[in-house]
């Protein structure tokens, strides 16, 4: 079971957003991620908690941010309640869609896992709900993902399997680069991995 921290800035300026202190396994149904964000000061900012089935859907999402919560799931695209602070009001969404993203890596991790895909293959496109900070407010948007390369890795235990995708947002034609070891997100925009205390969970 990896456990790990990540660190987190805005990938345009660089500002320093928090960090995500995670751990992640896969299990007999799939794949579970759970995590706590605290402020560049260390204050709690919020928490993740999001699992997969065995296919990358999600069927499982809580969000928490600013106390804004976000419950979801895949169900006739993929659906969702999400609760103002006062817990007064809760709104429901549903959008046909292939899961969500936000900025947690273990949305990269999840929308990897969702697609499958091998080097050489097809750049394939995907239609995401995005949570945005700070009050996890819901946006619909289009990516493409292409799988570069994959390549291993020595280390003093095994192998490890380093994938290369490109990533390109279809509204702006933005571009980036994102780099994955088995569940663990070594590199993306504005993610670094700080430090890791086990390695990477492998999928069958």
């Amino acid at each position: 079971m990896p456990r790990g921290r990540y660190s987190l800035h805005d990938p345009h300026d660089h500002t320093p957003l928090g960090e995500e202190h995670f751990h992640c396994a896969p299990g007999p149904s799939g794949w579970r991620y759970v995590s706590q964000i605290t402020t560049p000061s260390g204050d709690h900012a919020g928490s993740v908690d999001l699992a997969l089935d065995e296919l990358g859907r999600p069927i499982r999402l809580e969000l928490n941010a600013a106390s804004w919560q976000v419950r979801g799931a895949a169900l006739e695209g993929v659906t969702w309640v999400r609760t103002d602070p006062t817990g007064t009001h809760a709104t429901e969404g549903n959008v046909r869609a292939h899961a969500f993203t936000g900025t947690s890596p273990a949305f990269l991790i999840a929308t990897a896992r969702l697609l499958r895909l091998t080097p050489g293959s097809p750049t394939t496109r995907v239609r995401l709900v995005a949570f945005t900070d700070p009050v996890l407010a819901p946006r619909t948007l289009d990516q493409s993902w292409a799988l570069l390369k994959s390549e291993a890795h020595a280390t003093d235990s095994h192998p490890l399997t380093v994938d290369e995708y490109q990533v390109s947002a279809l509204d702006t034609g933005e571009q980036h680069t994102v780099h994955i070891a088995g569940d663990v997100v070594l590199s993306a925009p504005g993610i670094e991995l700080e430090g890791l205390e086990t390695p990477p969970s492998t999928f069958p």
